[in-house]
Protein backbone atom coordinates (compact mmCIF):
# COMPACT_ATOMS: atom_id res chain seq x y z
CA UNK A 1 0.00 0.00 0.00
CA UNK A 2 1.27 3.50 -0.74
CA UNK A 3 2.70 5.47 2.14
CA UNK A 4 2.33 9.05 3.32
CA UNK A 5 5.93 10.24 3.70
CA UNK A 6 6.87 13.53 5.33
CA UNK A 7 10.20 15.28 4.75
CA UNK A 8 11.74 18.13 6.72
CA UNK A 9 14.88 20.22 6.78
CA UNK A 10 15.43 20.56 10.53
CA UNK A 11 18.13 22.08 12.71
CA UNK A 12 19.79 20.12 15.49
CA UNK A 13 17.65 22.11 17.97
CA UNK A 14 14.44 21.11 16.19
CA UNK A 15 13.75 24.30 14.22
CA UNK A 16 11.95 23.89 10.88
CA UNK A 17 10.95 27.50 10.31
CA UNK A 18 12.61 29.46 7.48
CA UNK A 19 15.10 26.82 6.32
CA UNK A 20 16.03 29.22 3.52
CA UNK A 21 17.82 31.22 6.24
CA UNK A 22 20.10 28.37 7.44
CA UNK A 23 19.88 25.26 5.25
CA UNK A 24 21.61 26.18 1.97
CA UNK A 25 25.24 26.08 3.21
CA UNK A 26 24.65 22.34 3.79
CA UNK A 27 23.14 21.57 0.39
CA UNK A 28 25.28 19.23 -1.69
CA UNK A 29 24.93 16.55 -4.35
CA UNK A 30 24.06 13.87 -1.76
CA UNK A 31 21.14 15.91 -0.43
CA UNK A 32 20.10 16.89 -3.94
CA UNK A 33 19.99 13.24 -5.02
CA UNK A 34 17.95 12.29 -1.96
CA UNK A 35 15.45 15.12 -2.51
CA UNK A 36 15.22 14.33 -6.23
CA UNK A 37 14.59 10.63 -5.53
CA UNK A 38 11.73 11.59 -3.20
CA UNK A 39 10.21 13.87 -5.80
CA UNK A 40 10.52 11.21 -8.51
CA UNK A 41 8.85 8.56 -6.33
CA UNK A 42 5.88 10.80 -5.53
CA UNK A 43 2.61 9.78 -7.11
CA UNK A 44 1.04 12.73 -5.27
CA UNK A 45 1.98 15.54 -2.93
CA UNK A 46 0.18 16.44 0.31
CA UNK A 47 0.35 19.79 2.08
CA UNK A 48 -1.42 22.04 4.50
CA UNK A 49 -3.08 25.32 3.56
CA UNK A 50 -0.19 27.60 4.57
CA UNK A 51 2.36 25.70 2.51
CA UNK A 52 -0.09 25.54 -0.38
CA UNK A 53 -0.49 29.32 -0.31
CA UNK A 54 3.28 29.85 -0.29
CA UNK A 55 4.14 27.29 -2.96
CA UNK A 56 1.21 28.00 -5.30
CA UNK A 57 2.36 31.63 -5.41
CA UNK A 58 6.00 30.65 -6.09
CA UNK A 59 6.35 27.48 -8.18
CA UNK A 60 4.06 28.27 -11.14
CA UNK A 61 5.90 31.53 -11.88
CA UNK A 62 9.53 30.93 -10.85
CA UNK A 63 12.46 30.93 -13.24
CA UNK A 64 14.56 29.06 -10.66
CA UNK A 65 15.01 25.28 -10.52
CA UNK A 66 12.89 24.44 -13.54
CA UNK A 67 13.07 20.67 -12.92
CA UNK A 68 11.52 21.03 -9.46
CA UNK A 69 9.02 23.58 -10.76
CA UNK A 70 7.87 21.28 -13.57
CA UNK A 71 7.58 18.34 -11.21
CA UNK A 72 5.63 20.25 -8.55
CA UNK A 73 3.43 22.04 -11.05
CA UNK A 74 2.38 18.79 -12.73
CA UNK A 75 2.14 16.27 -9.89
CA UNK A 76 -1.24 15.60 -8.25
CA UNK A 77 -1.47 17.76 -5.11
CA UNK A 78 -3.81 17.48 -2.14
CA UNK A 79 -4.31 20.34 0.30
CA UNK A 80 -5.67 19.57 3.76
CA UNK A 81 -7.84 22.53 4.75
CA UNK A 82 -11.25 23.28 6.17
CA UNK A 83 -10.89 26.98 5.30
CA UNK A 84 -9.62 26.94 1.70
CA UNK A 85 -12.59 27.07 -0.67
CA UNK A 86 -10.75 26.21 -3.89
CA UNK A 87 -7.27 25.56 -5.22
CA UNK A 88 -6.18 27.12 -8.50
CA UNK A 89 -2.74 25.51 -8.78
CA UNK A 90 -2.66 22.87 -11.52
CA UNK A 91 -3.74 19.35 -10.42
CA UNK A 92 -4.67 20.44 -6.88
CA UNK A 93 -7.59 19.10 -4.88
CA UNK A 94 -8.72 20.46 -1.49
CA UNK A 95 -9.44 17.81 1.15
CA UNK A 96 -11.81 18.92 3.90
CA UNK A 97 -14.49 17.50 6.14
CA UNK A 98 -13.60 13.97 7.26
CA UNK A 99 -9.95 14.35 6.26
CA UNK A 100 -8.83 11.10 7.91
CA UNK A 101 -11.33 9.01 5.97
CA UNK A 102 -10.50 10.79 2.73
CA UNK A 103 -6.76 10.25 3.20
CA UNK A 104 -7.27 6.56 3.92
CA UNK A 105 -9.18 6.29 0.65
CA UNK A 106 -6.49 8.23 -1.24
CA UNK A 107 -3.83 5.85 0.05
CA UNK A 108 -5.82 2.91 -1.34
CA UNK A 109 -6.41 4.65 -4.69
CA UNK A 110 -2.96 6.14 -5.24
CA UNK A 111 -0.45 4.19 -7.28
CA UNK A 112 2.69 5.22 -5.40
CA UNK A 113 3.68 7.21 -2.36
CA UNK A 114 2.19 10.50 -1.20
CA UNK A 115 5.06 12.83 -0.34
CA UNK A 116 5.08 15.88 1.91
CA UNK A 117 7.59 18.63 2.56
CA UNK A 118 6.96 20.92 5.47
CA UNK A 119 3.43 21.43 6.79
CA UNK A 120 4.28 20.76 10.44
CA UNK A 121 0.71 21.17 11.70
CA UNK A 122 -0.51 18.64 9.15
CA UNK A 123 2.28 16.19 10.03
CA UNK A 124 1.47 16.40 13.74
CA UNK A 125 -2.21 15.77 12.92
CA UNK A 126 -1.29 12.82 10.67
CA UNK A 127 0.80 11.28 13.45
CA UNK A 128 -1.97 11.76 16.00
CA UNK A 129 -4.43 10.05 13.65
CA UNK A 130 -2.21 7.14 12.64
CA UNK A 131 -1.90 8.30 9.04
CA UNK A 132 1.79 9.16 8.72
CA UNK A 133 3.83 6.18 7.54
CA UNK A 134 7.31 7.68 7.41
CA UNK A 135 9.06 10.78 8.76
CA UNK A 136 12.29 11.76 7.01
CA UNK A 137 14.41 14.34 8.79
CA UNK A 138 17.45 16.01 7.28
CA UNK A 139 19.02 17.15 10.55
CA UNK A 140 21.41 20.03 9.88
CA UNK A 141 24.39 20.55 12.21
CA UNK A 142 23.32 24.01 13.28
CA UNK A 143 21.50 25.33 16.33
CA UNK A 144 19.23 28.05 14.98
CA UNK A 145 18.12 29.12 18.46
CA UNK A 146 14.73 30.53 17.50
CA UNK A 147 11.78 29.70 15.30
CA UNK A 148 9.01 27.18 15.03
CA UNK A 149 9.91 23.62 15.91
CA UNK A 150 8.47 20.46 14.43
CA UNK A 151 7.11 19.26 17.76
CA UNK A 152 5.87 21.94 20.13
CA UNK A 153 3.34 21.21 22.87
CA UNK A 154 2.36 17.90 21.29
CA UNK A 155 1.51 14.51 22.73
CA UNK A 156 4.22 11.87 22.80
CA UNK A 157 4.68 10.03 19.51
CA UNK A 158 7.03 7.02 19.77
CA UNK A 159 9.08 6.64 16.60
CA UNK A 160 11.39 3.91 15.37
CA UNK A 161 14.57 4.73 13.42
CA UNK A 162 14.65 2.53 10.30
CA UNK A 163 17.40 4.24 8.28
CA UNK A 164 20.26 6.63 8.94
CA UNK A 165 22.97 8.15 6.82
CA UNK A 166 25.47 10.95 7.36
CA UNK A 167 26.18 13.29 4.46
CA UNK A 168 29.64 14.79 3.95
CA UNK A 169 28.32 18.13 5.24
CA UNK A 170 27.41 16.56 8.59
CA UNK A 171 23.68 16.52 7.79
CA UNK A 172 21.97 13.42 9.15
CA UNK A 173 19.42 11.77 6.87
CA UNK A 174 17.12 9.98 9.32
CA UNK A 175 14.03 7.93 8.50
CA UNK A 176 11.51 7.12 11.23
CA UNK A 177 8.25 5.18 11.28
CA UNK A 178 5.60 5.32 13.99
CA UNK A 179 6.40 2.77 16.70
CA UNK A 180 3.26 1.09 17.96
CA UNK A 181 5.19 -0.50 20.79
Amino acid sequence: MPKIISNFFISVDGVIESPDQWHFPYWNDEMGAMVEAGMQSAAAFLMGRKLYEEWSAYWPTTDNDQDAAMSLNNVRKYVVSNTLAKADWNNTIVISGDVAARLRELKKQTDGDIQMSGSATTVRWLLANGLLDELNLLVHPIAVGHGRRLFEDTPTHPLKLVKSETFKTGVLNLTYVPDAG
